[in-house]
Parts: C-alpha cells; structure tokens; sequence
C-alpha cells in the first residue's frame, strides 16, 4: 500500500508471545489475536475506542499510540501533526500478550505511511525496541512468524523464522491482570553460571528446532530457570500446567511473557486437544482462578496496512472524508 501523503491510514497488528521458555527477552512469536489502528490528520487530536476495557486510557496527545506516532514524523524531519485516531483491540491487556507492543507497533506503523513510509521497518523495530527495552514482543507483532532478537541498546538484529507448518498454540488466559513491572521485580539480580547455561543451551536448542520443524525437541528445549520459576506464585497453578502439560497432548508449554497467559505448543495432527485443554482448566479451577482458553494460530504476517472500507471505519465519517 503506498501512501504517499495518504489522508487515512488503517493498519492491523498481531499479538505476541515472549520467552517461549528460556528465549528470555530474545524469543517472541505473533500470534492470531489483533489491535486495528486508523488514523489521520485532525484539527485537534482525539482518540476514539471500539470495544471495552479501554477505561482509564488517554484519548489526547497523552495517548501511547499518539506518543509513538510523533516519534515518527520527528524521525522523518515533520513536525508532528493533530491527528485522529480511532482503535480496535482484541487483545486482552496486562495478560503478557503483547498488548502494549502492539499498540506500539500499530502507532508507528500507521504513522509511518501516514507521512509516506520514509522509515524502513528496521528502523522502526529500532524505535519499538527503545521503547520496550526488549526486542522479542515489538519484533514479532511487527514481522510476524517466529523472531529472535538481540538489543545492543540502541539497534536490534533479527532472523525471523517462518512457524513449522503443524505448530498450534493454546492460550489459557487467567481472569487477572499481572503488570510487567511486578513480574520483573520477582526476578533476581543474579544467576548461577550453571543456570545461565541452562538456559543458553534451550533457547539455543529451542531456536534450531523451530527453524527446523523438529516439534519433537520442544518439550525439553522449552524448559527454563532464569524467569519461570521466580514467576510461578504469581501464577497459582502455573508449575503443574508447565510441568505436566506435555502428558496431556502439549508438545511444549511456557508463561506466555510476564504472565499471567500461559501457552501450550500443540502438533495441530494430535488428537489429544480437548483433552489439554480441560487438563489446563482443571488446574485452575483448583486453584480457585477462573480463566478461558483461546485456540490460536501463529500469525505469518506481522504488521500490515488495510485498505479502508468505508462500511466498516473505527474512527467517526467527518463529512467529505471519504471523497
């Protein structure tokens, strides 16, 4: 889509998983859940919501998608215009989805042909990864498939990895919110070098066996001990579903991010789905946490622009808009 001094802009984003175990804050991959963002040059900034759960949350220049959208005409040598902004979000938020790398994703992709696609998507990976500090969520919602990254801080590098063609992903997402923040606050300043090791050798192992199809290899590649284990009483529940998943059918299973989602890996050709499931929410229900599951696919697209359909805008019809 080629916008070139385009008067709207609609882009969708996917959601994303992180860590995938031990990928701590390397590994992230997208996933069927999306955030749509519409926007264009305004006299006044406005942000409009479809849906819920959006109580609390800025609608001026205050908004994060505005604040990421300004660092993209700044980029471009712009000043940065009032726009309106109309979003769409099926993303549960706080659940370690990727809520908020998505959204930054969206803001930044939607500006950037808003103002003619002057930046490449390296460059805006760049600018998503300074703003979460971590490259693993921004670089999945923004290539799709599978990412593994490294942030020196100021660039990241990137092997986008397409998903093994029989990969499944069940999502259990407990009816509770976990802030990033407090998710990190559990971890320790300190690792043993056996540990570290540990780790290393699956995220290592794991990457290999994604790129190669070798689901085989997920249950014992996708174990890890430098976040999960600090993270589990945050998550009542969480070490029996991650220890004893792979009996029920999952070919894996991992604290989706910071929590509290958690993901089990699936061979979309096993019979044992229902069964997964149920195991997953009986663990829950016996720890007294009320929680669905959602059936997902890994997105292969990442971030991509819409062609508007006038039927069908988030933002308000301004007479003429659309002419």
């Amino acid at each position: 889509m080629n916008n070139a001094s385009a008067g709207s802009v609609r882009v969708r984003v996917p959601a994303s998983t992180a860590n995938l175990g031990p990928g701590f804050d390397t590994l992230g991959m997208s996933l069927s859940l999306y955030i749509w963002v519409e926007m264009r040059r305004a006299e006044r900034t406005t942000v409009h919501f479809e849906g819920e759960g959006f109580e609390g949350i800025p609608t001026d220049r205050n908004n994060l998608i505005y604040k990421v959208a300004r660092l993209v005409f700044e980029a471009a040598g712009e000043e940065a215009p009032e726009l309106a902004i109309g979003m769409r979000s099926d993303i549960p938020l706080t659940r370690g989805l990727g809520s908020s790398a998505s959204a930054i994703i969206a803001g930044l992709v939607a500006a950037n042909a808003l103002v003619g696609t002057p930046l490449s998507k390296e460059r805006l990976f760049d600018l998503a990864t300074g703003l979460e500090r971590h490259p693993d969520n921004v670089g999945a919602s923004l290539f799709g498939g599978i990412v593994a990254a490294a942030w020196d801080g100021e660039h990241a590098d990137y092997v986008r990895i397409e998903p093994p063609r029989n990969l499944r992903v069940l999502a259990l997402i407990p009816e509770f919110e976990l802030a990033t923040s407090a998710a990190r606050a559990v971890l320790p300043d300190q690792l043993s070098l056996q540990d570290a090791v540990y780790n290393i050798s699956r995220s290592s192992l794991l990457t290999a066996a994604l790129a190669s199809g070798r689901l085989d290899l997920l249950q014992f590649a996708m174990r890890d001990r430098i976040h999960q284990p600090y993270r589990a009483a945050l998550v009542p529940g969480m070490e029996r579903i991650l220890a004893e998943a792979s009996e029920h059918g999952a070919l894996g299973a991992a604290l989706s991010g910071a929590g509290p989602t958690l993901l089990a890996l699936v061979d979309r050709e096993d019979g044992r789905h229902e069964r997964l499931e149920a195991f997953m929410q009986q663990v829950m229900r016996e720890n007294g946490i009320e929680a669905r599951t959602l059936w997902l696919e890994p997105d292969l697209e990442g971030a991509v622009c819409e062609i508007r359909n006038p039927e069908d805008l988030l933002l308000p019809v301004i007479e003429g808009d659309l002419s």
